[in-house]
């Protein structure tokens, strides 16, 4: 076998793995676009008002760019050492990243080299750690406010709404006022909407769509004040349709695409 042949058979080696893997999320995501139209549908929504972005995590730079390919323009990773670098390998489309993890002060730098969104943010302190870093790599983030939905939320004489717990992060619904207007006030920022996860415990444990649709009460409060703070971050690969029905304008889905993770270490 000569030289030459050598390398197109390798070449088509490397194409057959990655042929199949592109088959298998074209697959997936018909299956993800299916789910959130017919939400959409059942919700009296059209389609064009939910956003998909694919929850990338512990998966390789080149399925994210076969997503891409594909026609996904939105992807999130919620760990800055994993991400940096796949932003870096993709550098060359046009996707929108957006960051989804809780975000230590230490990392701000990094992250908004590559970010449009920062799904996570949840503390003055951070406002202001990201605002510094903005301003001097010239960028301005993209901002959802984390609620933690653990504790409830205040009713009318001020009960529920405690401090929130489970792992998750988020600041509780009784502090997004006033991180709303820290944002909004912030340079290199600008206040885009307000994020959630289905919370583990708690009065909303086992109950995403009634979370979700709290989160949609607090975002109309937030926008009376800060209009342009329009999205509504809700929703993964088990709980997307609750997350549509109740106004979510976001949805961030990995599994359901990308196959079932492997066990960090």
């Amino acid at each position: 076998m000569s030289g030459e042949e050598r390398v197109n058979e390798r070449h088509q080696q490397e194409r057959g793995p990655r042929s199949e893997r592109r088959a298998e999320l074209a697959a997936n995501l018909a299956r993800v676009e299916e789910r959130i139209a017919a939400a959409c549908a059942a919700a009296g929504r059209h389609r064009d008002e939910v956003t998909l972005v694919v929850v990338t995590k512990t998966y390789p730079a080149d399925d994210v760019r076969l997503l891409w390919e594909l026609g996904v323009r939105h992807v999130a990773e919620n760990r800055d050492q994993e991400a940096a670098g796949k932003a870096q390998a993709c550098a060359d489309t046009s996707l929108t990243w957006h960051f989804v993890g809780q975000l230590q002060t230490n990392k701000v730098r990094s992250v908004v080299s590559y970010a449009d969104y920062v799904h996570s943010v949840d503390r003055v302190r951070l406002v202001t750690a990201l605002s510094a870093a903005a301003v001097r790599q010239g960028r301005e983030i993209g901002c959802l406010l984390q609620v933690g939905l653990e504790g409830g939320v205040p009713d009318g004489n001020g009960a529920g709404g405690g401090p929130t717990g489970g792992g998750r992060g988020g600041a509780a619904p009784g502090e997004i006022d006033r991180l709303a207007d820290a944002v909004a006030g912030a340079q290199g920022l600008r206040l885009t909407g307000l994020m959630t996860v289905a919370p583990l415990e708690g009065p909303f444990r086992g109950r995403p769509r009634a979370a979700f649709e709290a989160l949609g009460e607090i975002s109309s409060r937030v926008r009376a004040v800060h209009p342009a703070a329009t999205m509504v971050s809700a929703g993964m690969s088990g709980d997307l349709e609750d997350a549509v029905a109740a106004g979510a304008t976001h949805v961030r889905v990995g599994t359901a695409v990308l196959g079932v993770r492997s066990r960090l270490g």
